[in-house]
């Protein structure tokens, strides 16, 4: 589950990292209000006003500006919610701007340059162990950092067992070549940078930049923050910072239904059971000359409601041109799931107008054949993988 920036920002906080401060707005009048706290409670005189969308490069498509009194405030503001941002990492249509960050100017004169880095924690999945990645190149795209001066990107090993150690946070600041103050002060931002990674069961935290200030403070000025799925469920407080409004549509009805949906840019839909045989489904369709336009697990339980809505769920993709529904009939028998899928079928009447190939295999995979041939429905039943595969060929041909 993906947060906005002010989100992630406010995780950080709580963990005891130092963050720009900001406050979110969605108006322009708003947003003044909001400059107007800011200037008041931090003294700043200037302000950034950021878009809030899922979705990094922000600035390069004119989500970030900097507005230098109130009304550049409120005309950008106004200029920027209700856009639709365009930027590398959303589609050609790009996402509608609902809310902006009003934050604090953190670029202030002081006794020594600012400096900006890049830190990003997440798991090192060949290593089975979480890291630290950093660099002395902030406020650049990463990937054209790691392209052009891979030399310039460190990473820190993080045992699990005992988490990050002094040493490691001092290493950091050493190799981003800090002292004095800053040194110490990165310290604690690294330290406490993985506490909050950790403790808030987070897929990845991505700060760039990390700021050095002028007067030696270190500090957040961006957070892009990921939380895993999977520990919502104790993690209650985040999963109420959800914005559906930047979640795909179909994923979301989907998800509200008890199906795992993921949609793809392909022309053929998958209705599977199970992970791995979803994945293998996928490879089946791309060798047969297809795309698969879906990755969807109906789980255990393929009776006729919930085929139904899995059909229903794959038809709202107008990319669609066939369905594979292929399942292994283990916990659930292959008639039931036959069963369900001709009624389904019937149900939904002339809503499907693509051609169906259905494969099951397990438990009682004879009759189920035998009830999707005997149903008199458009449907073509498969046995093998290579004949799913032939009869998808077929179908798209």
């Amino acid at each position: 589950m993906n947060l906005h920036e002010y989100q992630g920002k406010e995780i950080l906080e709580s963990f005891g990292v130092r963050i720009q401060r900001g406050i979110v707005a969605h108006s322009p009048k708003e947003a003044v209000a909001a400059a107007k706290q800011l200037t008041a409670e931090t003294g700043t005189g200037w302000h950034v006003i950021k878009a809030q969308v899922h979705a990094g490069g922000r600035g390069k498509g004119g989500g970030v500006k900097l507005a230098k009194n109130l009304q550049e405030v409120e005309d950008i503001a106004g200029q920027i919610i209700g856009m639709n941002l365009i930027t590398p990492q959303t589609s050609a249509e790009g996402k509608k701007v609902h809310q902006v960050l009003i934050a604090e100017d953190v670029y202030y004169p002081g006794e020594s340059e600012t400096s900006e880095f890049y830190m990003s924690v997440l798991l090192d999945r060949s290593k089975g162990r979480n890291m630290i990645m950093y660099s002395t190149e902030g406020g650049m795209d990463i990937e054209e950092v790691a392209e052009k001066t891979p030399h310039l990107i460190f990473t820190e090993e993080i045992d699990p067992a005992t988490g990050i150690l002094p040493f490691q946070a001092r290493k950091i600041a050493f190799n981003l070549g800090l002292s004095g103050t800053a040194f110490k002060e990165m310290t604690k931002f690294v330290t406490s940078l993985y506490k909050a990674y950790v403790e808030s069961d987070s897929n990845m935290f991505e700060i760039n930049p990390v700021l050095k200030t002028s007067d030696n403070l270190i500090m957040a000025v961006d957070a892009k923050v990921s939380i895993d799925d999977n520990a919502l469920y104790r993690r209650k407080q985040y999963a109420e910072m959800r914005d559906l409004r930047e979640e795909n549509p179909i994923e979301v009805e989907a998800r509200s239904v008890g199906l795992s949906y993921v949609d793809l840019d392909g022309n053929v839909g998958c209705m599977v059971n199970g992970a791995g045989l979803a994945m293998a489904t996928m490879d089946l369709i791309k060798m047969a000359g297809g795309e698969p336009a879906n990755f969807l697990d109906v789980g255990g339980t393929a009776d006729a409601k919930r085929v139904e809505e899995a059909f229903r769920i794959i038809l709202k993709d107008p990319a669609v041109k066939a369905i594979l529904i292929n399942i292994f009939g283990g916990i659930v028998r292959c008639d039931r799931v036959a069963q369900g899928v001709v009624d389904a079928y019937k149900n939904m009447g002339d809503a499907i107008k693509v051609p169906i190939i259905v494969r099951l295999q397990g438990t009682n995979a004879e009759l189920a054949k035998e009830i999707i041939d005997t149903s008199g429905l458009a449907v073509h039943s498969a046995v093998q993988f290579q004949e799913a595969a032939d009869k998808v060929k077929e179908v798209l041909s």
